[in-house]
């Protein structure tokens, strides 16, 4: 075992330990990253949390921040950067709308489309929301210097290539 043996490392052993015949090299990443990925969500929903905003809403609110000013889009462009139905996207959009965090307009190019454009107050939320995601996630990576970061960051990607 490593000589910083985590509960994964345990969990391998236990397996190797009984089935041999198996190869458990997938677990020492792929185990490791599901953990990682329940840390991450906990640091999200408390970031998101802080800032009056639920997942879903900082999706949305969080496209239209990356649209840049005037922060609208069309309900078709955060189907696609939010990967959601058609029915789901109208219902989280009407939410939204209630909340005072977007409102709908006429898109001025098409007097038939509509866009969905961020209010101020989405605005200041879904700022305040990634300003402490990025602290919390920055302290999930804490023990990593940067170089190290870097290459993580480029082995992640390669994986999730053939998945985007």
């Amino acid at each position: 075992m490593a000589e910083h043996a985590d509960e994964v490392d345990r969990i391998v052993d236990a397996w190797e330990r009984e089935r041999p015949d198996l190869d458990f090299a997938p677990l020492q990443v792929l185990s490791r990253v599901d953990r990682l990925s329940k840390h991450l969500d906990r640091a999200r929903r408390g970031a998101f949390g802080r800032s009056e905003l639920q997942l879903w809403e900082f999706d949305v609110l969080s496209a239209l921040r990356r649209a840049g000013a005037p922060y609208r889009l069309s309900p078709k462009a955060l189907l696609t950067q939010t990967l959601v139905s058609s029915g789901t996207m109208t219902n989280r959009i009407d939410r939204l709308v209630e909340r005072g965090l977007v409102e709908r307009q006429t898109d001025p190019n098409d007097g038939r489309g509509i866009l969905v454009r961020m209010t101020p107050q989405g605005l200041t939320r879904v700022d305040a929301a990634i300003t402490r995601l990025v602290d919390a996630e920055a302290e999930l990576l804490r023990t990593l210097p940067a170089n190290e970061q870097t290459r993580l960051a480029g082995l992640l990607r390669k994986l999730s290539l053939d998945f985007d």
